[in-house]
């Protein structure tokens, strides 16, 4: 099975900037989508960012803008660069991949951000605090 594991700096203030990475253990398939999730506590979890194998990518609204999602294929590795941070950003992050679907599109993607339990594989999470 394939295993995620994320990485990064988990404290910034407000207004600042961090990168969170998630390396896979092996190579997806061809066709994929892998996306970061978070959840604060007490806060259901909320789809981020997606990205497939295509390279098009979506966004939650929330972090339209200030968030970008971001893969090396040739290093199996997920990004999310995170700039102009927020307290309400904090949380819990986790990157998930699927296999498939063999239709994608930005519809799609939008629609897996909203369906977390679509994806197969997860990391363990990496704590993000936002201070004022």
């Amino acid at each position: 099975q394939v295993q995620l594991h994320e990485s990064g700096v988990g404290s910034v203030h407000a207004g600042g900037s961090l990168r969170l990475s998630c390396v896979a253990s092996e190579d997806m398939e061809n066709e994929y989508c892998m996306g970061w999730f978070r959840q604060a506590p007490g806060k259901q979890r909320e789809g981020v960012a997606a990205i497939d194998s295509d390279g098009r990518a979506a966004y939650a609204d929330s972090v339209k803008g200030r968030f970008t999602i971001s893969q090396d294929n040739a290093k199996g590795t997920l990004y999310l660069q995170m700039d102009t941070l927020k307290p309400e950003d904090t949380a819990t992050y986790y990157c998930a991949a699927a296999e498939g679907p063999a239709m994608r599109n930005l519809n799609i993607l939008r629609w897996l951000l909203l369906h977390g339990d679509q994806f197969k594989y997860w990391g363990q999470g990496i704590l993000v605090t936002v201070s004022s």
